[in-house]
């Protein structure tokens, strides 16, 4: 049986959540050339890799974190990957704002959540790490004791594991960039080549050597 990194890597390349585009790259809004689209909000319009997804997610969140109290989502992709564990796993789950609201209780933190309580953060993709790290830092502030992040897919970027490492928060991927890279040439949706060009991105975004080779 294949492990779940290669599972779920073959799910997200299927429905393109994970996308692949060496020769033509997309552009991030910095202005980074990027050989890859990630969106992995269309698991959630695949009912097959959603329980994937899902039932790895819950998996990972006993076997990781088992003394785990509350499912917190980030804000708004993983809003319902939270809901959806939190309903296998059977534990409460809300989720943070990425600021306070302007009106009524002015909540940034959404759903019940106690001072000491342990949490696991629920991400759907981990690049930089800044986000969740701020997500981690609000529930922290609000007395949680966040035991780490259990998320769908990270790039594995220095960045955001030295980011990860600086705040103190573990986090655990169903897969990542390298595996899904090498799958997609197995696949046939890259050349053999171009792993090594991906992965020469990865190492450094900002560099675009990559695309000369």
């Amino acid at each position: 049986m294949e492990n779940i990194e290669l599972t779920i890597a073959k799910d997200l390349l299927k429905i393109k959540a994970v996308f692949f585009r060496p020769e033509e790259p997309f552009t991030w809004a910095s202005g980074i050339k990027s050989p890859v689209y990630c969106d992995n909000r269309l698991t959630l319009t695949a009912p097959e890799v959603r329980n994937d997804v899902e039932n790895a997610l819950a998996e990972t969140v006993k076997r990781e974190y088992p003394a785990c109290e509350v499912l917190m989502g980030t804000s708004t992709a993983g809003i319902a990957h939270a809901a959806i564990t939190g309903h296998i796993l059977g534990l409460p789950m809300g989720y943070v704002r990425s600021g306070n609201k302007d009106h009524g209780r002015q909540n940034q933190i959404e759903g019940r959540l106690e001072k000491g309580q342990k949490v696991v953060v629920i991400e759907d993709l981990i690049s930089t790490g800044g986000s969740v790290i701020e997500v981690v830092n609000v529930l922290r502030d609000a007395g949680a004791e966040v035991l780490g992040i259990a998320s769908i897919f990270t790039y594995g970027m220095q960045k955001g594991l030295d980011r990860l490492a600086a705040a103190n928060v573990r986090n655990v991927s169903l897969t990542n960039f390298d595996v899904i890279a090498q799958a997609a040439a197995d696949e046939n949706y890259i050349k053999p080549e171009d792993v090594a060009r991906l992965i020469a991105f990865r190492n450094n975004p900002s560099d675009e050597s990559w695309i000369r080779r």
